[in-house]
């Protein structure tokens, strides 16, 4: 039961899209398997090279209106897919079209939890955007054992570990940090292995509650407070490279 449209999406066709949306072709047409043309896009955008395209095609669809949220084989999302394959400018194509970042698949993964898993193989492509992206978008702290995924790239690390109000316990990832990684970035580990289990400054304390009562709205909402830019910037959880 695949449609033209959902060939010319999974293989990141963005004129033969056009012509079959223009010539009436369903963007919301599920195959046997629950995938519409939308979720094949977004699987199938997995290499950086080619980001412009599944990128552009996502724009058509979602013009033509196609539902973001629309969840396929195994309740993937068009973002779990997004995240899973590092693709930080479709996530945030998508969030901004509806998708919703808390929502889980079938087996209990988030969107969020893409994300983490992608982490070291597309290293090179900023994962920690993706991540922030997310936490703007209300996604919840994931669990700990998820940290592993992520302890190889500081930024990602760094990025999870202000979600929380106080840092895991280190056992979770410490033990996944080859030794030559930890000792050319020693100063942020020893930061994060320091403060696992102890309470964070209140200032932090504050800023996580203010987060969490706004939840989604905080990408809209943070930039708008009367508060002086800094302490927006703050708000919007910059990387320091330390955790304290």
């Amino acid at each position: 039961q695949l449609t033209a449209l959902h060939v010319a999406s999974r293989q990141g066709l963005a004129a033969h899209v056009e012509l079959y949306l223009r010539h009436g072709a369903d963007p919301s047409r599920r195959s046997r398997q629950g995938e519409t043309p939308l979720n094949a896009a977004c699987a199938a955008a997995e290499r950086p090279e080619e980001a412009q395209r599944y990128y552009r095609v996502a724009q058509l669809l979602l013009a033509a209106g196609a539902e973001a949220g629309a969840a396929g084989r195994k309740d993937h999302t068009p973002l779990h897919n997004a995240c899973g394959n590092g693709q930080a400018r479709l996530a945030r194509l998508l969030l901004r079209h509806g998708a919703d970042a808390t929502l889980p698949n079938c087996a209990g993964y988030t969107p969020m939890d893409c994300a983490l898993h992608a982490v070291e193989e597309y290293c090179h492509q900023h994962p920690e955007e993706t991540i922030a992206l997310l936490l703007h978008h209300g996604a919840r702290p994931v669990h700990p054992k998820m940290l592993k995924f992520c302890c190889r790239h500081p930024p990602a690390l760094e990025m999870v570990l202000n979600a929380y109000d106080r840092v895991p316990p280190a056992e979770s990832w410490v033990g996944s940090v080859p030794p030559e990684l930890w000792e050319e970035h020693r100063e942020f580990y020893a930061s994060a292995q320091r403060m696992a289990g102890s309470p964070r400054r209140l200032q932090h304390l504050a800023r996580c509650a203010l987060r969490r009562h706004l939840g989604p709205r905080c990408h809209l909402a943070v930039p708008k407070l009367p508060l002086p830019p800094p302490l927006r910037h703050y708000l919007q959880l910059p990387l320091t490279g330390l955790i304290s």
